[in-house]
This record gives structure tokens, C-alpha cells and sequence, in this order.
């Protein structure tokens, strides 16, 4: 092994508070779905869903921890992905 290597260990604590966020952030996604927002229903959804992502490749694939330009590839392939499906959703709306 390299002598520069670094490894980071994460505390239980930390993927303890994690999961709780999680299991918090699912019943909420639960509840949403039993009161009528109309149209926001799917988008307060889809947020709680995108914060739930981002927490599992922050603490749980450590992302967090990597090195930047790995941070950098992720987010720029979640924007290409954006790109794609608002792009999809403008063609269905204004065919």
C-alpha cells in the first residue's frame, strides 16, 4: 500500500442518524401521498426522493470523503439526467 493512502472511517453514529433521516424522509414521502396537493404531490416526492439519494451517495458509497472530481462527475451526470427528462416532459406537454 501507498504511504499517502488515506482511509476514513465513519463513525456507526453517523450511519445511525443517517438511517433515521432516511426512515423520516420515507414516512413523509407516505404521508404526502395520502393528502391531495394536487400537482405538488409528485413534486414534493420527487424532492424528498432526490435528498434521500444524495444522503446515500454522500455518507453511504462516501462519496463525501472522494476525492472532488468524483463529486463533480456524479452531479454532472444527475444534470444530464435532469437535462433528459425535462426535455422528455417538454415534448410531451407541447406536442
Amino acid at each position: 500500500m501507498e504511504k499517502d493512502q488515506h482511509t476514513h472511517i465513519v463513525k456507526y453514529k453517523t450511519y445511525v442518524f443517517v438511517l433515521i433521516a432516511l426512515l423520516i424522509m420515507t414516512s413523509i414521502s407516505v404521508a404526502v401521498t395520502g393528502i391531495n396537493l394536487g400537482p405538488y404531490t409528485v413534486t414534493v416526492a420527487l424532492l424528498l426522493a432526490s435528498f434521500k439519494s444524495i444522503l446515500v451517495l454522500l455518507i453511504f458509497m462516501h462519496l463525501k470523503f472522494d476525492k472532488k472530481f468524483y463529486g463533480i462527475m456524479v452531479a454532472s451526470v444527475f444534470m444530464l439526467l435532469a437535462c433528459v427528462i425535462v426535455i422528455t416532459f417538454m415534448d410531451y406537454l407541447y406536442r
